[in-house]
């Protein structure tokens, strides 16, 4: 190996041990307006949302980085971003609004487990305390979840390939009866079946619940907002 190559050696080394850090922190990648925004560095990103890792060539020398990481994406519903207001403000063309949000691709969504919606935050909901429970009751239940996790497998339910989802992630029979009608009306993939089960059995944690029942099932699917909205499905599949 030249001096030129020992180099880039030296750069790849630093620059593994940087990412590997970033890895163990737990580092979350937020992008906002997605379909606007970094959309084409976003459709690449396939393969460190599947494996954790990514492979970069140049000439003659390959290296493997580590890149595991939580995306948190935000986008508008519609491009004036009042579609679904009760106050009928949109005024946005079905058309554009399916154009719109075509932008981000189906594998790329499919990748991701959870989608959520948020609507406007009425005025009277901002007076007075909120009902609902503190952050530190929350932050409890979530390290509490995580250490049955770690208990029984040694590692986060976001770390199990799918045939560890297979053997630990094991639900009722009604359950996998919601998730069979889920996939056959949401035309759901291989890859969603096994998220799903994933987010349900995260869900039976925090309920310190051993099995996966059908609520955990139907709340899991129910976080996937974006399939049923696609697939124009009702939520009568989801009652557990």
């Amino acid at each position: 190996m030249d001096e030129r190559h020992a180099e880039h050696g030296d750069v790849f080394a630093e620059r593994r041990d940087k990412l590997a850090a970033w890895r163990e922190a737990g580092a979350v990648y937020p992008t906002h307006y997605q379909p606007r925004n970094e959309i084409a560095s976003l459709q690449t990103a396939y393969e460190p949302l599947e494996s954790g890792h990514i492979v970069i060539s140049r000439a003659a020398r390959q290296c493997d980085f580590p890149a595991r990481f939580q995306l948190v994406a935000a986008m508008n519903p519609c491009p004036c971003g009042h579609f679904g207001d009760a106050r009928g403000r949109c005024r946005c063309a079905p058309e554009r609004i399916e154009s719109y949000r075509g932008r981000v691709s189906g594998p790329l969504l499919d990748r991701i487990d959870l989608h959520v919606e948020l609507g406007r935050v009425e005025p009277s909901a901002l007076e007075g305390a909120p009902d609902a429970e503190s952050s530190s009751r929350v932050a409890e239940r979530v390290a509490a979840a995580r250490a049955r996790q770690l208990d029984r497998q040694g590692k986060a339910n976001a770390r199990l390939d799918n045939a560890e989802v297979a053997a630990l992630c094991l639900a009722e029979d009604r359950a996998l009866s919601v998730l069979g009608r889920a996939m056959k009306q949401l035309a759901l993939s291989a890859r969603a079946y096994h998220r799903v089960l994933r987010v349900a059995r995260t869900i039976a944690d925090l309920a310190d619940c051993a099995p996966v029942r059908s609520e955990h099932i139907a709340e899991a699917v129910a976080l996937r907002s974006l399939d049923r909205r696609a697939s124009h499905a009702s939520n009568e599949f989801i009652s557990p």
